[in-house]
């Protein structure tokens, strides 16, 4: 009696099952809607089982273990294919280049993202200066004895990380000088930046790569040659750094006048009011969608196989389509969804370690 005086006080009852109750089945057409709801996920839920688990194939040398009826996932086409899938067609022999640079970004990037981590200046500086010019010599190579491997030979998601880290490094920068540029007082440097800006925003990915791959050889001279994975990368990041500058353009918006005006009272210059006063403020308000914009330019990775590189996708697709000796019903949908989940890992991972680095930032405000 004593609880249900307790529960009748306080309008609802205490306890995990209560909460779910409040939840999901607060009134008769939300109860309908959450069971229809559960239902569905529960029908979903079941149907990857069946496909990943209950009927799926886990062993077998090529495709005529999937090519049995009623056959689901084919894991061991990913099982044989797994270093093609990460490093592409680079030489067996030469992994351990690709590995050593994994473990060297990893070395850097970690400590960085954990706020607990001193030395963050200099923990940023190897990433952005020193770890670059190490990579491109592990991973080209050409020095120190090591043998040039070709970017035509990389691919799969060592291609994936190289196209999505440089665009997104490289497209920062440039999207901050194009919102800074937006708002200058200078006609010639504003109006530059707007049409810019509305030029790139206007043409889809597609047409940037096709363009830097297939139009811009037309233009230079016959001896002049630039390798196809540089300028993928300068047209990733161009076209990133657009949309970047909107982003930034918002949050600069956001900041109080009174805060342009304090800077400009201390007698601070123009760079130095804009790096120690406003794009700090600014770039924590836009942070959600500098991660938006980050993992959307992770994902748009996948288009430059329309210019014949093989990141994830495209190797996932071309090993399933054109190798004979696995194709099965099931290998292009395995393939794939081994690839979605790739990416999802990725992606994820970006999305919530933003939302923690926004809730550390609101704490800290009002702390």
């Amino acid at each position: 009696m004593g609880q249900d005086r307790t529960a009748g006080q306080h309008g609802r009852l205490d306890g995990p099952f209560a909460r779910v109750r409040e939840a999901l089945f607060p009134t008769v057409g939300q109860s309908v809607a959450s069971l229809a709801a559960l239902a569905l996920i529960a029908l979903v839920a079941y149907a990857f089982l069946d496909w990943a688990v209950l009927r799926a194939v886990f062993t077998g040398s090529d495709g005529s273990a999937c090519r049995v009826p009623d056959a689901g996932a084919c894991w061991p086409f990913i099982t044989h294919k797994i270093d093609l899938f990460l490093y592409g067609r680079y030489p067996e022999a030469e992994l351990w280049r690709v590995k050593l640079t994994y473990a060297l970004a990893l070395a850097g990037l970690v400590p960085l993202l954990i706020p607990r981590v001193p030395y963050k200046l200099p923990l940023a500086l190897y990433l952005l200066v020193v770890f670059p010019v190490i990579a491109f010599i592990l991973l080209y190579g050409g020095a120190f004895g090591l043998p040039v491997v070709g970017t035509e030979l990389w691919g799969g998601l060592l291609l994936t990380l190289v196209i999505a880290s440089v665009g997104i490094a490289a497209s920062l920068p440039l999207g901050i000088l194009l919102a800074l540029g937006r708002r200058s007082d200078m006609p010639f440097v504003r109006w530059a930046s707007v049409a810019y800006i509305e030029l790139v925003r206007g043409v889809p990915l597609v047409t940037v790569l096709f363009m830097s791959s297939v139009m811009l050889p037309l233009f230079l001279p016959p001896e002049v040659t630039i390798d196809k994975l540089l300028r993928a990368l300068v047209g990733v990041a161009l076209f990133s750094a657009a949309y970047l500058a909107e982003v930034v353009r918002g949050g600069l918006q956001a900041i109080p006048r009174g805060q342009y005006e304090a800077a400009d009272a201390l007698g601070l210059g123009y760079w130095r009011k804009m790096g120690f006063v406003v794009l700090p403020q600014a770039i924590r308000i836009v942070i959600p969608g500098l991660v938006n914009s980050a993992i959307a330019l992770f994902k748009d990775t996948s288009l430059v196989l329309i210019i014949g590189l093989f990141d994830l996708v495209g190797i996932v697709q071309q090993s399933a389509q054109a190798d004979a000796q696995w194709f099965s019903p099931q290998t292009a949908a395995t393939g794939y969804f081994f690839a979605g989940a790739v990416f999802w890992i990725f992606c994820f991972g970006m999305s919530r370690y933003s939302a923690a680095v926004e809730h550390r930032l609101e704490a800290r405000a009002r702390g």
